[in-house]
């Protein structure tokens, strides 16, 4: 079985309030974005894989990392052009396998992920992949979880992860995992994202300085107005601590305007940036 996680924006993010537990509570709207995504493949037990040799033949040594659990029960394959740091036994596909087990009874499996969306840049490639592998997964397994049960899980693994399980336009609350369907429309408008080369923008940094707010006016007001009133009010709350210590971003922002756009922000915790343009 092989799919295409899609990457998202965030129209709007808002950080309301630093909770017990460690976490923040936000507000944001998650907005499916096709502009970049993975490729991930799981096949059960020894069937055949279709793009394991494409891999093995397009990427170098370097550039490929395979693990496989203690109990042999999962091989995970992760290539990506740019090389892989991360042990794959710590990749968040890996996890869904390993979490979802905990659950259901699941075959042998091999996961093979090419990751070519962007890393570092606040568009989600990775909970993506997370959420895509779970419904695989089950799907693989023979289980029929609705999608309820599905983003629970998936909201273990990531505060965005739930989002992609239903991976279209929904209001986030809580820390992102408390989700409501809200359509927007933006037929009218031509929609480019930008991710700028030799910034990776931690999350962790990102959070630090941040002074948690009550916005002046609630998301879901926000983006029922006109597209073109947004500028003023459709606020990332990150931009201020993330353009502070990357000014570039700020000045990528301001281009982005210069040219012609009527909305432009910075998705996530960043780097990514996206504009709107009727």
């Amino acid at each position: 079985m092989i799919t295409r996680p899609n990457v998202k924006l965030n129209l709007g993010l808002h950080v309301l309030r630093r909770r017990p537990d460690g976490y923040h509570d936000l507000e944001t709207l998650f907005l499916p974005c096709p502009a970049y995504h993975d490729t991930l493949e799981i096949i059960t037990g020894d069937d055949f894989s279709r793009i394991s040799a494409r891999l093995q033949t397009e990427y170098s040594a370097g550039q490929v990392a395979q693990g496989i659990s203690p109990d042999g029960k999962l091989m995970v394959t992760l290539a990506r052009k740019e090389g892989v740091d991360w042990n794959p036994m710590d990749d968040l596909t890996a996890r869904a396998y390993f979490l979802l087990a905990e659950r259901h009874k699941l075959p042998p499996m091999k996961i093979y992920l090419e990751k070519t969306s962007p890393v570092g840049a606040g568009l989600g490639g990775g909970s993506a992949d997370a959420a895509f592998a779970l419904r695989m997964m089950a799907e693989l397994a023979g289980l029929d979880l609705p999608d309820r049960e599905l983003a629970a899980l998936a909201a273990r693994l990531g505060s965005d992860c739930a989002f992609f399980i239903y991976n279209r336009p929904m209001l986030g609350t809580g820390r992102g995992e408390i989700l409501e369907p809200l359509d927007v429309n933006l037929s009218d408008y031509r929609l480019e994202v930008t991710v700028p080369e030799g910034i990776a923008v931690s999350t962790a940094d990102a959070y630090r300085g941040i002074v948690p707010r009550q916005p002046a006016c609630p998301l879901r007001e926000v983006l029922a107005r006109p597209v073109e009133s947004w500028k003023e009010l459709l606020v990332n709350d990150f931009e201020t601590t993330v353009f502070a210590k990357y000014p570039r971003l700020a000045e990528i922002k301001q281009s982005l305007y210069d040219g012609g756009a009527v909305y432009a922000s910075m998705s996530g915790s960043g780097s990514a940036l996206y504009a709107l343009y009727r």
